[in-house]
């Protein structure tokens, strides 16, 4: 039946989307079971090697020897994995100490998670019923249309509750039609975008300034990439103070280098509501015990100058890829960088080939990308060596260049 799918195509995206995953599992790029070898690399079984070049740990501090022990220790210390209760009835005392050490270096009320997909699925809901704003009418939702898909997917729900809409990418002209249209309007959006690309927020900012508009992103590519505390992209653009009118989400589990994810608000917003009744923020599927640990670690590293020095090097390597391949995002300070290709098939083989070159990266095709704008998605970090990064370099030159 013509326009019976508002939010979602299941039948669109597995018809046009399984026939290159299935390409990518062929070309043995998907379902890799791997070994860390501990020294920068991963093994397949047959004991090849090599550099992964997709994993979002940009500063390496998933391998950070104390954030390591810090889970160690914080597991030998409680002695049990997990809580197994709701956190809004009990939780563990260090649970509260890293909300507390990470609200300081944040500057907001920060709130753990499991995930920043259960933060979205738990908050977006209480935003559309207006229970998470000032007081007055429920906003219609404006979802940008280059979300991340752990948002879009709660589209339907938000649209119980009130109207959702889905805006162009970075349409500042037809999310201020809507605010002149409406009473109150809330705007979905990722700070930093998984394919590249940021969010325009200081416009967003002013649209704020201007008309109320209620903020609500998703900036887990950016945290700990950005800011004198890692605070990420969008936090270092919100002012001293984050207003109630925003709200920042982020995974622990990229830059941040543990697991989990954090919420940030803003002073006067309403942390009880959010814990008993953003659904996943208070069922008993709290953070892990040695995740807590591991994240107190990383916190104190991000309160003193190993964290500069790690952005730092980060930022080098970004520069030394882009002055060796052309992307779209060529000289922005961002660690995604995705290289065209176009066919599906295209991107496939390409990222077979880099494989056997030894780098790791995702063919990204549809629904990642649309039809026919393939490509390969590299992730630079900063425990990459240069050497590693000129290597890699070489190796997407070869593999893009013009067959006889």
């Amino acid at each position: 039946m013509e326009g019976k799918n508002r939010y979602r195509n299941s039948e669109s995206m597995i018809v046009h989307g399984n026939p290159s995953f299935q390409a990518a599992k062929e070309a043995g790029l998907l379902d890799l079971a791997v070994h860390n070898t501990g020294h920068g690399t991963l093994a397949l079984p047959d004991g090849r090697e090599f550099i992964n070049m997709c994993s979002c740990s940009y500063l390496g501090l998933d391998a950070e020897p104390e954030v390591l022990q810090g889970a160690i220790d914080v597991l030998q210390r409680e002695r049990t994995m997990d809580m197994a209760i709701s956190r809004l009835r009990i939780r563990l005392a260090i649970l509260d100490e890293l909300e507390a050490r990470l609200s300081t270096l944040w500057r907001s009320k920060v709130i753990v998670t499991t995930t920043a997909s259960y933060a979205s699925a738990g908050l977006l809901p209480l935003i559309a019923s207006g229970h998470l704003l000032p007081e007055g009418p429920r906003p219609v939702m404006v979802f940008d249309k280059s979300a991340h898909f752990s948002m879009n997917l709660i589209k339907p729900i938000c649209a119980d509750e009130t109207e959702v809409l889905t805006s162009p990418h970075n349409d500042l002209e037809f999310l201020e039609d809507a605010c002149r249209k409406h009473a109150r309007v809330a705007y979905v959006a990722d700070g930093f975008y998984s394919m590249g690309g940021a969010a325009v927020v200081k416009e967003l900012l002013a649209l704020q300034d201007r008309y109320g508009l209620f903020l609500y992103f998703d900036d887990s590519h950016a945290l700990s990439v950005y800011g004198a505390a890692g605070e990420g992209f969008v936090r270092t653009l919100a002012g001293s103070e984050l207003n109630p009118r925003t709200i920042i989400i982020a995974s622990l589990g990229k830059g941040f280098g543990t697991a989990g994810g954090a919420v940030m608000l803003g002073p006067s917003q309403h942390a009880d509501l959010v814990g008993r009744f953003a659904g996943p923020l208070g069922w008993s599927q709290s953070l892990s015990i040695p995740a807590i640990g591991a994240s107190m670690a990383s916190a104190r590293i991000h309160g003193t100058p190993e964290l500069a020095k790690r952005q730092q090097a980060l930022r080098a390597n970004i520069r030394l890829f882009d002055e060796h391949i052309p992307t779209r995002t060529a000289g922005e300070d961002f660690p995604i960088k995705v290289i065209d290709v176009g066919p599906e098939d295209v991107a496939v083989e390409r990222s077979r080939r880099l494989l056997e070159r030894g780098f790791y990266s995702s063919a990204v095709f549809f629904p990642i990308v649309p039809k026919g704008r393939a490509g390969l998605r590299i992730m630079l970090r900063s425990n990459l060596s240069q050497a590693d990064v000129r290597r890699l370099c070489d190796a997407v030159r070869e593999i893009s260049a013009p067959t006889a």
